[in-house]
């Protein structure tokens, strides 16, 4: 596939089949993503990867983290059980963490890095014929979480790539033209 052609017809994925994701292929996109631009080569990344059993674990966190935000319980149970069944529904997660470096400069650009190297491996899965959705949500700050996935203090999860093989693939959402969006500067 060309490279303008994937770029156009990524999508993000929510829905997947009930098919495993090889670890290996995974590793090996992985293996090929973390080539990205890295200002003083810090390479801050590294990869918790949550498949078959390990799911339940995660899922039940989101249920009992989820369920804590509503009083009402009749709505915190049935809430909880629907984020558990999401989380069950994926077949592999793939969390990339970040260690945070104290230097907000250094930070920001390592920010960056991880960011274009989750872009990377997005493409490549696709490429492969698997989907993602990179999710951030509050829970990557929970702290039972983050214990589960034995996440160290200072090191920030920057997204749950949620990963698998696609039931329905989402139509393409317009995008602004980047010709409405430029200004040039002349010299004078």
């Amino acid at each position: 596939m060309q490279l303008t052609q994937l770029l156009k017809e990524r999508r993000s994925v929510h829905r997947f089949q009930d098919r495993e994701v090889p670890i290996e292929l995974v590793t090996e996109l992985l293996d090929t993503a973390v080539w990205v631009p890295n200002h003083k080569m810090t390479q801050p990344w590294r990869f918790v990867i949550v498949h078959g059993e390990g799911r339940k674990r995660i899922a039940e966190i989101s249920r009992t983290a989820v369920g804590k935000r509503e009083r009402d319980p009749e709505k915190s149970k049935e809430l909880g059980q629907k984020f558990h069944d999401k989380f069950m529904a994926v077949p592999m997660f793939v969390v990339v963490l970040m260690k945070e470096s104290p230097a907000i400069t250094v930070r920001e650009e390592d920010y960056a890095s991880t960011s274009c190297l989750i872009h990377n491996f997005s493409l490549l899965a696709w490429e492969q014929g698997i989907g993602l959705v990179w999710e951030s949500y509050p829970l990557l700050s929970d702290n039972a979480f983050r214990t589960a996935l034995g996440i160290q203090p200072g090191e920030r999860a920057i997204g749950s790539l949620h990963v698998g093989y696609p039931e329905q693939i989402p139509a393409a959402q317009p995008r602004i033209p980047a010709a409405e969006l430029i200004t040039i500067i002349e010299s004078t």
